[in-house]
């Protein structure tokens, strides 16, 4: 009875307390109040979630906006949604599988043929803690995805990124990137293959591919940033119930949408931090990053790695 009672207090405080507490864990916010009037930005995934989300914030800006999904209906109806919010006819849906190699070639190839400007990639599109699998090439899900797909789509549309400078690519990571590591003679997750950390490697994967990114693109006025959106309500947990039930009793302490766009929106818009390319940001600043997140040999490797992997 006294157990009972302790609950209902509990939850009773909680419903009172949510709106203090979301206010306290939303994080930092994107001042700029830059216009993109002219400019074409590509959003991987935004058919929902941080990635609509971010789509939409850029429309309202007056970008060019490209929502690159492997749904198209899904990604349709976001667009629509988008149109209609943001009075901007210019939000325009291409199919990209990022587990296929081949969808991403003919994204690539169709932009390309399509836009001659390219300012802002936003490569937020991502799968997480899928069960065992491969990708159409025979990657492991979490890195073929998260990290190759991506990196192959950068590859193929640098040329236009720097040909557009000052142009920015935004990299979706996370702050479990802590947990990751990167294990070059199992990167396929064969020998040993937990989801949890697999998931993790690849988002340490992505802090790596933006640092060494960076290094290669000093010169260009095209500079790179990986981002830590925070904790987000969002589909990306799907794949795990254990996660999808904490989500729902943390519902406080998770960001919502809009507000877990913010850093991804404060790198590709705030000026003034473009010596700051290549590194790693959360809460609209930079912020710390693992030890193995900085090991500039790490990420020359991975990013050779990468290229015999992909045939580039």
């Amino acid at each position: 009875m006294i157990g009972i009672l302790v609950l209902l207090i509990f939850f009773s405080f909680l419903y009172v307390a949510t709106p203090y507490i979301r206010k306290f864990f939303a994080g930092g916010v994107c001042t700029s109040t830059v216009r993109l009037d002219g400019k074409v930005v590509v959003v991987t995934g935004a058919n929902t979630g941080i990635g609509k989300e971010t789509a939409k914030d850029l429309a309202r800006r007056g970008a060019k906006v490209y929502i690159a999904c492997r749904d198209i209906l899904k990604g349709e109806s976001a667009a629509s949604e988008i149109r209609a919010a943001t009075k901007n006819q210019q939000v325009f849906v291409r199919k990209l599988d990022l587990s296929n190699t081949k969808s991403i070639r003919a994204f690539a190839e169709a932009f390309l043929a399509e836009e001659k400007q390219l300012h802002i990639l936003i490569n937020n599109a991502g799968v997480m803690m899928c069960p065992y699998s491969k990708t159409a090439d025979g990657f492991e899900t979490h890195f073929g995805v998260n990290h190759l797909g991506h990196f192959l789509l950068t590859h193929l549309l640098l040329e236009r990124l720097k040909e557009s400078a000052p142009s920015r690519v935004v990299n979706t990571s996370s702050i479990v990137h802590h947990f990751g590591s990167i294990y070059f003679r199992d990167l396929q997750g064969e020998k040993y293959y937990n989801r949890f950390l697999a998931y993790c490697h690849s988002k340490l994967a992505n802090v790596l591919f933006t640092r060494e990114l960076a290094f290669r693109l000093k010169g260009t006025g095209v500079t790179a940033y990986a981002v830590h959106p925070g904790i987000v309500r969002s589909e990306l947990v799907r794949h795990s119930f254990l996660m999808c039930l904490l989500w729902r009793l943390f519902t406080p302490f998770v960001k919502s949408t809009k507000q877990g766009t913010q850093t991804s929106l404060h790198c590709a818009l705030a000026e003034g931090i473009e010596s700051q390319s290549g590194r790693y940001f959360s809460d609209c600043k930079k912020t710390w990053v693992s030890p193995k997140g900085r090991n500039n040999k790490t990420a020359k490797r991975l990013w050779d790695v990468s290229c015999e992997l992909l045939g580039i």
